[in-house]
Order: structure tokens, then C-alpha cells, then sequence
């Protein structure tokens, strides 16, 4: 089964921890000093913040896949919608390892697709060389 990801860059981690505990009714299941997730099963969804020097608000969307052929089924389904993917393997974000296909929506929008691989103890690598558009605001990982 998928799940949704949202990442959203913030100005203020502890506040914005506060809001989404109180919001979701529980705790962050990961907590960094810079980043923070909630792995929701009501709703199902990957909720990422983090306080990395981007502008304030949603940075991108995605599907998590709890498989490596999920993920594959995804990234094909992108590809036959006739998107330029840019798919990177065990590379390190968020403080996670993981497979990903990142593609730009029509209208701009960044979506990322990947499969959980294990956990990292750095935020992210260096910054992949993107095939597609991308944002001048784009971080360092999670699609740069």
C-alpha cells in the first residue's frame, strides 16, 4: 500500500512541531534539530517538516511505496504520461536511505516517488545533478 508525502519547509521547527502534534493527535515519529516526520495511519500519509533556509510552504509532494517494484510501477506509470524522470538509487535525504524517481508536474509542482530503504544519521548528500526543472529554492536533497 502507498502513502502520501508532503514536505513542507518551515521558519519555525518548534512551533511548527507543536501545531502538527496538536493537528494529528501524536507525536513525531522522527525528530531531528532540523526536521521532523509524522508516519499517519489516519490519514496515511509521510508528513516531513524542516527548518533548512527554504522558503516557508509545501516543497514537494510525493508517494512513499512500501516495495522496490511499487516504486517501479510508479516511475513507469510517470514515464508513460510521458515525464522526464530523474531516478536516484540508495541515496541519502532526510535522513534516510532510499530508491526515488523525482518528475516536475505541468505545472511546476515537484513530486517525488521512493521506496524507504533504512535509516540515515545525515540530513542529506551533496546535491544531484537533476534532470529536470527544478526551483532556485530547491535543497540540498529531496530533489534539488
Amino acid at each position: 500500500m502507498q502513502r502520501l508525502h508532503l514536505h513542507i519547509a518551515v521558519e519555525d521547527l518548534a512551533r511548527s512541531i507543536d501545531f502538527y502534534s496538536n493537528l494529528f493527535g501524536a507525536e513525531p515519529t522522527v525528530r531531528k534539530p532540523d526536521y521532523a516526520k509524522w508516519m499517519l495511519e489516519d490519514p496515511r500519509v509521510n508528513l516531513a517538516i524542516s527548518e533548512r533556509g527554504r522558503a516557508p510552504g509545501v516543497d514537494h509532494v510525493g508517494i512513499q511505496a512500501e516495495t522496490a517494484e511499487e516504486l517501479a510501477a510508479i516511475a513507469g506509470r510517470l514515464k508513460g504520461a510521458g515525464q522526464t524522470t530523474f531516478d536516484e538509487t540508495a541515496t541519502t535525504c532526510c535522513y534516510a536511505r532510499s530508491d526515488k524517481s523525482w518528475v516536475v508536474d505541468p505545472s511546476g509542482v515537484r513530486w517525488e516517488s521512493f521506496h524507504t530503504l533504512g535509516e540515515a544519521t545525515v540530513y542529506g548528500e551533496g546535491e544531484p545533478a537533476m534532470v529536470v526543472e527544478q526551483p532556485k529554492t530547491a535543497s540540498a536533497c529531496c530533489g534539488a
